[in-house]
């Protein structure tokens, strides 16, 4: 197992719960959805603020269209990334990275405040502290809180654009890029550490806690030396999910909604937990995993399930 138990259960509980978090989202945004086996136009859903609103494709080379330019805008956006990390450009990763939060939790409080001409703005305002905190004034809880909003807005954007097909080519693209920049470059290990250590901002779930036997050495310890290690400082062990990790399962999953139904969606996002629960549960510790082979495995799953239980 690659952290306890009680980390374990925190970090897939975390998982899920942004899941559901944000198949709401994505839901309340859907113009077009899929109900009791058939679609729905749903004529008074709020529109995605900030200038987000895509059109929607309607041929299948329309999809396959967007594809390729989402597959691109990802190959610019981490070529962009690794030349600020190569030239230190931390300051410009912060400014990026407080923007991308600020727009993402914008589009989350707007789908969940009643629709108004205003609606936008008032999320915007509730955002920015919120955003501010995150990323200018590091701490571990508002970090985590927030994380749960951020996926679910960036996923409404992309949900829209996408069909089963574009998203299943997608998520092996994904998988197979992850099991390159983990196994074989060991990119994303080089990225996280540059964004926690220079940045102090980290795209995903982090959680500090001290391992069983540091506690049973803090335990034993006199008041002296307790003291003496609150000055030097412990050094705790980190289990984290990357954003990307969580954030392709919301989109499979709202792709799924749009196109199947709510329950085949449900079963998509278990078949995720299923597939991340199964990596933690059997990785080793102190080795590093592409996550998105196991958690796109346990999606394929659920969406084969839950396309089954459409046809019979």
């Amino acid at each position: 197992m690659k952290h306890n138990v009680k980390i374990t259960i925190l970090i897939l509980a975390m998982f899920l719960a942004t899941q559901f978090i944000g198949l709401y989202v994505v839901n309340e945004y859907l113009p077009e959805k899929v109900v009791d086996g058939e679609k729905v136009t749903v004529s008074d859903v709020p529109s995605l603020p900030y200038g987000m609103e895509t059109p929607q494709p309607e041929e299948q080379s329309d999809y396959n269209q967007v594809f390729a330019s989402v597959v691109l805008a990802f190959m610019i956006a981490l070529g962009i990334l690794f030349l600020l990390m190569r030239y230190k450009a931390e300051i410009v990763l912060k400014i990026w990275f407080a923007f991308v939060v600020l727009i993402a939790l914008g589009i989350f409080f707007n789908a969940i405040l009643p629709e108004n001409q205003y609606s936008s703005w008032f999320a915007l305002i509730i955002a920015l502290p919120l955003m501010f905190f995150k990323v200018f004034k590091r701490n571990i809880f508002v970090h985590n809180t927030t994380e749960l909003l951020i996926y679910p807005g960036i996923a409404a954007v992309f949900v829209p654009i996408l069909n089963i097909w574009t998203i299943v080519a997608l998520l092996v693209v994904i998988s197979i890029y992850d099991i390159w920049a983990v196994w074989h470059s060991g990119v994303m290990q080089k990225m996280a550490k540059f964004q926690m250590n220079k940045v102090k901002v980290f795209s995903g779930f982090f959680i500090p806690y001290l391992s069983k036997k540091m506690k049973n050495k803090i335990k034993k310890m006199k008041k002296p030396e307790l003291k003496k290690l609150k000055k030097k400082g412990v050094r705790a062990r980190v289990a984290i999910l990357g954003g990307g990790d969580v954030i392709f399962p919301i989109i499979t999953a709202g792709v799924v909604l749009k196109t199947l139904g709510f329950i085949p969606a449900i079963l998509t996002i278990f078949g995720a937990l299923l597939g991340l629960g199964y990596l933690f549960f059997f990785a080793k510790q102190q080795k590093y995993y592409p996550a998105m082979p196991f958690i796109s495995t346990g999606l394929f799953l659920g969406m084969g399930i839950g396309y089954i239980l459409t046809i019979i």
